[in-house]
């Protein structure tokens, strides 16, 4: 058992390993450049939090492996085989507000905000957007309705409140509300949601199991939108948006030891609303074997420690650096060398993410191999690449993120009736996961430092944000592309065997004459 142990965790570690180098090594490369100067502080904490990010991920994916997933698998299938729906969509509202609440990430969003909007109000709004569109969510699984059909009317109702807010004259609020739904899908909630949704579609059985166990993180990305849109029509003033002091020395002596303790009372919380919820049904409910519970709560521990871990190492050593790399790029590069730049960056970046590497575990066993992690990852890459790209280009030429969102969608929409069912809940799950704790914890910094250089401070809030949506929305073109690739591959195959069949009842009437 412990040699099987060592095994999983040094493979989950030699993942981790390759997901964080690509990015470390972009970083120390450019500061060997006269476009970025790291002092020898900014270059050391930045390379040891590296360090600590990677046990970060590796302890967080075991952790996931063996504890979040099972949890949330448990959960689906418990409630389902209860027979009551009406405790099965309490259960679900309950706990995507509540673990919403809770996720760090929707924390850092608040607290860098202010304005018109009180940091506790957005929280909530967002948590009750996600509790009521995981419950649409179930739904959709119990009664087997089409996820495109849904994403349609709710993009398209999206679209709507879009037009509101330009009209009211609170454009800036369409950045944030585009980033609540990115950042929302959070580490602690993707690996959950995602087993919720295989739980309760492996009880309901059916052909479309695998069709149906995606599309949850589809949907609780489009509550926080809407929620936070419906805060903007009804807002009386503009946001604004205070740039933070992103100095490296912040993080360090006891300024780290607050940093851990905060993350620390951050995680527990989080983690111990899924884990009160998951006991209280296993008592009730589930009734689990006790070797069982024991695994899982070495899970929990490992996802614990790994979460600490991978937080604290972003807010001290990767958000101050992503910010500077972000100001001395616009001062010393020309545009196109950004956007370059942010195109590499963004295909390193979603390496590192910690969900990104769980969805593509279960998509590749959900769908027996159809869809392999190497082409999920290579498909992610390339969109968080070109959306970052597009997004350092919007900063430089200053123009509204509605001109990206609105396209984009149009074409992510428009391609889910082209390509499998599969595929397209797939995509939409992806771009929520891909927007990690890593995109807003680097690349937002990044982003910000790069248009207080170029635009000044008060653009930010409409310039700078709006990153984590792209990066939310272009996996979902670049994913359905792959899916419209193999439906493709597989109708030339096709006729390629009926070709051959062909050929050969020719050469056996040619032989029999």
């Amino acid at each position: 058992m412990k040699n099987i142990f060592e095994s999983v965790f040094v493979k989950k570690f030699r993942e981790s390993l390759i997901s964080v180098l690509p990015v470390a090594i972009i970083v120390v490369i450019l500061n060997l450049t006269p476009l970025v100067n790291l002092t020898a502080t900014e270059l050391t904490v930045f390379l040891v939090s590296s360090v600590f990010l990677i046990f970060g991920i590796g302890m967080f994916n075991l952790g996931a492996e063996i504890a979040m997933t099972p949890m949330g698998e448990h959960i689906g299938s418990g409630l389902t085989k209860s027979k009551s729906i009406k405790l099965l969509l309490s259960v679900c509202f309950l706990m995507g507000l509540l673990i919403t609440v809770a996720e760090p990430d929707l924390s850092v969003l608040a607290d860098q905000v202010s304005g018109s909007i009180n940091g506790t109000l957005l929280i909530v709004t967002v948590g009750v957007g996600v509790g009521l569109f995981l419950v649409l969510s179930v739904l959709k699984i119990l009664f087997r309705k089409p996820l495109s059909s849904m994403l349609i009317f709710f993009y398209m109702l999206l679209f709507a409140f879009a037009a509101l807010l330009i009209t009211n004259g609170n454009v800036d609020f369409l950045a944030l509300a585009f980033d609540s739904g990115g950042v929302t899908t959070g580490p602690i909630t993707v690996p959950f949601i995602m087993a919720l949704g295989v739980g309760i579609a492996g009880t309901m059985g059916g052909k479309d199991v695998g069709e149906n166990s995606f599309g949850l993180i589809a949907m609780c990305s489009i509550g926080p939108i809407l929620a936070v849109m419906l805060l903007g029509v009804t807002a009386n003033k503009p946001i604004s948006y205070p740039t933070p002091d992103y100095n490296v020395a912040n993080g360090l002596g006891f300024a780290l030891l607050e940093t851990v303790l905060h993350t620390v009372g951050e995680v527990l919380l989080a983690l111990g609303l899924i884990v009160a919820f998951f006991f209280i049904l296993q008592i009730f409910f589930l009734k689990l074997p006790k070797k069982r519970l024991i695994r899982i709560t070495l899970g929990i521990i490992y996802t614990f420690i790994g979460l600490v871990l991978f937080l604290t190492s972003v807010t001290v050593g990767f958000m101050p650096i992503g910010y500077k790399l972000g100001t001395e790029l616009a001062s010393n590069a020309a545009p196109a060398v950004i956007v370059i730049f942010g195109f590499i960056l963004g295909m390193v970046v979603v390496l590192a993410e910690p969900a990104v590497q769980v969805l593509n575990k279960q998509v590749e066993e959900i769908t027996d191999g159809t869809v392999s992690r190497r082409a999920m990852m290579i498909a992610l890459s390339i969109g968080v690449g070109i959306s970052i790209g597009l997004s350092m280009l919007r900063i430089i030429l200053d123009f509204n993120i509605l001109y990206y969102v609105i396209p984009g969608y149009f074409i992510s929409l428009g391609l889910s009736f082209f390509v499998p069912g599969l595929y397209t809940a797939i995509a939409f799950d992806s771009g929520g996961v891909a927007s990690g704790p890593l995109t807003s914890g680097f690349i937002l910094p990044l982003s910000i430092g790069v248009c207080y250089a170029l635009q000044g401070e008060a653009s930010i809030m409409s310039l700078a944000f709006g990153i984590v949506a792209m990066v939310a929305m272009t996996p979902l073109i670049t994913i359905q592309i792959l899916g419209f690739r193999a439906v493709v591959t597989n109708m030339m195959r096709k006729r390629i065997a009926i070709k051959r069949i062909l050929n050969a009842d020719d050469e056996q009437i040619i032989n029999f004459m």
